[in-house]
């Protein structure tokens, strides 16, 4: 299944419904083709069945967004015995990484490091150093996928503290993670929110509102939440 093939199966997929609906969710400047996630796993699925992964990759084109999206569903399932190849794949793949859907749904599907955490913990470093807005993301939501247990949190707070980016899916990562650490250690959460936070004033806000609106905070736990929210914003 060459290139173009591909292409092929992904025009002859397309929704104009969807098309238009995905094309408001997900802006940027590449075109959209309009097909839905489910079957673009089914094409990766497909690729990986026929196709040597690798060649694949080294070939696939990326004119479309749906086609950086099937090479992140693709790269996330491969069968690659060589953990330390596997992330050589990986740092190719994210200068790729353009929107916040490619971004999320890649980070998703990287199931397999969770083999290797302290590896990719020091993996991901850089990326949470980076001042390129996905790059950023990208680690974020690798920390909010993998890395909220009782071991890393600490390590999670300081990593908050200091990203300082301008960039709005950074802001937006960075709050959907605090409300999920949250929502799993509360307390602990509480008291890095009230004592030690040093986000951003749109970031705090932000990630405030998303634990007020979780539905796996209690009622109490909120109250005290949208207190914080009230004083900060009167400041």
């Amino acid at each position: 299944m060459d290139s173009k093939a591909i292409e092929t199966r992904l025009f002859a997929a397309a929704d104009a419904k969807y098309k238009e609906f995905h094309s408001r969710l997900v802006p940027g400047s590449r075109p959209i083709i309009g097909v839905r996630l489910p079957q673009l796993r089914a094409l990766a699925k497909e690729i990986l069945q026929q196709c040597d992964w690798r060649t694949y990759l080294q070939q696939a084109e990326g004119d479309y967004v749906e086609q950086t999206m099937l090479q992140a569903l693709v790269l996330s399932k491969a069968p690659c015995k060589d953990f330390e190849e596997y992330l050589q794949w990986i740092a190719a793949f994210v200068p790729k990484i353009d929107s916040w859907a490619i971004c999320d749904t890649f980070c998703a599907g990287l199931k397999t490091v969770r083999k290797h955490p302290t590896r990719v913990w020091d993996f991901l470093q850089p990326y949470l150093h980076s001042d390129k807005e996905y790059e950023l993301r990208f680690a974020v939501v690798m920390l909010l996928d993998y890395y909220i247990t009782a071991d890393y949190l600490p390590q999670l707070y300081t990593h908050f503290n200091r990203i300082r980016h301008e960039g709005y899916y950074v802001k937006m990562a960075v709050a959907w993670t605090i409300s999920v650490c949250f929502a799993k250690f509360p307390e602990s959460t509480l008291n890095y929110l009230q004592k030690e936070a040093e986000l951003d004033p749109e970031t705090q806000q932000k990630a405030l509102q998303k634990i007020v609106e979780s539905l796996r905070i209690t009622p109490e736990m909120k109250t005290i939440i949208q207190d914080m929210r009230c004083r900060k914003k009167g400041k």
